[in-house]
């Protein structure tokens, strides 16, 4: 059983921008150019699941235009971090105090303040996980580097890290496809 996890395409945001939650528009040229490239690898009728931000669902949208045997369905599980009161400031602007301590105590200190823990996070896309394995079936994801993130450790077994540490750290470039088998 597969689960391909696809990134959405390049943001209209600017570089540095911490943008969780924010729904933050992309280029439909760029949204296109990353179906275009999908598409023709996805099996007929896969289950293809998006966070509801505007970046993933315009994403499966394209592939469902381009794939009429694929029906996208939203889940809000599969949306990216809440970053609270961060979201929509520069990351090199967040108050460097505030960031050290999310860092010392990661599992459980909300991100900006009012923001998701990451054992909060963790827990939401656990469920998601946990969800798609109770099917059986193949899926396809199409979502956000925190929840790629999270579904490698939820693979591997990790239902939450105690430091920032242990969270992936290699880069998930934007449109990237990669797969976990099950």
């Amino acid at each position: 059983m597969k689960l391909r996890l696809v990134r959405h395409a390049q943001t209209s945001a600017a570089a540095g921008l911490c943008y969780g939650r924010t729904d933050v528009p992309v280029p439909s040229e760029a949204t296109q150019a990353v179906a275009e490239r999908i598409a023709p690898d996805l099996p007929a009728g896969i289950a293809v699941v998006c966070s509801p931000l505007q970046r993933c669902a315009g994403l499966a949208q394209a592939l469902s235009a381009l794939r009429p045997d694929l029906h996208p369905r939203a889940d809000p599980r599969l949306a990216e971090m809440d970053f609270g009161t961060w979201e929509k400031s520069r990351w090199s602007a967040i108050d460097r105090a505030e960031f050290d301590a999310w860092m010392r105590d990661f599992a459980d200190l909300r991100a900006g303040g009012s923001g998701e823990s990451t054992r909060q996070f963790m827990q939401r896309v656990g469920e998601a996980f946990d969800a798609w394995r109770a099917t059986g079936r193949d899926a396809v994801w199409v979502t956000h580097a925190g929840v790629i993130r999270a579904a490698w450790l939820l693979h591997e077994g990790v239902r939450c890290v105690a430091r920032a540490d242990q969270w992936p750290s290699q880069p998930i470039a934007f449109g990237e496809c990669v797969t976990i088998e099950a």
